[in-house]
């Protein structure tokens, strides 16, 4: 027994060697088959050749050469939960530049796209799935030309109910009362439903401009009681939403002003005083018209202006024969002696003398 032993234990050497050996001739097999996968030299009188390629071949060969630069100014703006991925265009010199857009939440640590793919706008809108308020999105960007890709541009931390801007609530209607103003609101934004929204309303008096007072309302109609009637009151209204981590404002609006209205007993204030002053100045304007109407002749007589005669006109009056005779004796009736003098051309020159103007004058007589 203990002879055939070691046979039994030799066997299975002899039959291992051969096959160790011929291990080293299949290992190098490989080694010369990769050889003629290294490409050779170009000759030196192909190198003038490449040089007259056609450029858009050259383009095509440098394209993996150049770094596109990513995106800048890359943010997401967010108006009453309406978010928007927005940023600066790349400049290139050659080619029109695409952007891809893509996100992930909080939960899911996978990348999706945003509908924006290879988009040549610099602006993508958030879809319907992202319009989880009190989700976490990480937003990432990256410019595309041809076959470059710039690296990706990630955005900090995204949610809604914090960074997002709430706009101020929009007045419907304002109906003024003497003593109130009631006020019909429209929140900026559709609330969803569990949304707890609060009315910050500033009000003050605008004709003294004394602090204003402050009120919070649940409520879209609501009103500003305890004014005073007929006095102008100006206000400003601002929301607040309710979010887990505490509270969100808004923008406030415009201020607006308001007259409130006279109430019933003020107004009958008014009108007994009006009626009585109407009255008197009605019974004053009929005693005057019946005084000028009986005393109209006096009245008359006491508004013409005294009447004075000219000085020649009484001169006239009172001698009209003395008038006469001055008028005859006037200078601007010579005339007559002007003809006179006319006729006597064959006396060569001589005036006649004034016995003849004498004698002449009696005998034609006045003048008719």
């Amino acid at each position: 027994m203990r002879g055939r032993a070691p046979r039994l234990s030799r066997a299975p050497l002899r039959s291992r060697a051969p096959r160790l050996s011929r291990a080293p001739p299949l290992s190098r097999a490989p080694l010369r088959s990769r050889a003629p996968l290294r490409s050779p030299p170009l000759p030196l009188p192909l190198l003038p050749l490449l040089l007259l390629l056609p450029g858009s071949v050259r383009a095509a060969a440098a394209e993996t050469s150049p770094h596109l630069p990513a995106p800048e100014n890359v943010e997401i703006y967010s108006y009453n939960f309406q978010s928007v991925l927005r940023w600066s265009p790349v400049p290139v010199e050659n080619g029109s530049v695409l952007y891809t857009a893509q996100y992930k939440t909080g939960f899911y640590d996978q990348w999706s796209g945003m509908g924006c793919a290879h988009t040549p706008l610099t602006q993508c809108g958030f879809p319907p799935e992202m319009r989880r308020r009190r989700w976490t999105f990480v937003l990432r960007l990256r410019a595309e030309l041809g076959p470059l890709a710039s690296a990706w541009v990630h955005t900090p931390p995204f949610v809604a109910d914090t960074n997002t801007t709430l706009g101020p609530p929009r007045v419907n209607r304002v109906s003024a009362s003497p003593d109130s103003l009631l006020i019909s609101l429209s929140p900026p934004f559709p609330p969803e439903p569990g949304d707890l929204l609060q009315y910050l309303v500033s009000y003050w008096e605008n004709s003294t401009g004394a602090m204003g007072k402050n009120l919070s309302e649940s409520k879209t109609l609501f009103q500003i009681g305890n004014l005073k009637e007929s006095t102008l009151y100006c206000f400003s209204v601002q929301v607040q939403l309710k979010i887990f981590s505490g509270h969100l404002f808004g923008e406030r609006s415009a201020p607006e002003c308001h007259r409130t209205t006279l109430s019933e007993a003020t107004r009958a204030g008014y009108i007994i005083p009006l009626f009585i002053l109407g009255f008197i100045f009605v019974n004053l304007v009929v005693f005057g018209l019946l005084l000028l109407w009986k005393y109209h002749e006096k009245i008359k007589h006491w508004a013409q202006p005294p009447l004075q005669i000219p000085s020649h006109f009484r001169e006239f009056l009172r001698d009209p024969g003395l008038a006469g005779l001055e008028e005859l004796c006037s200078p601007a009736e010579e005339e007559p002696q002007a003809l006179v003098v006319g006729e006597g051309r064959d006396l060569e020159g001589e005036e006649p003398s004034a016995s003849t103007s004498r004698d002449r004058a009696a005998t034609e007589g006045p003048p008719q």
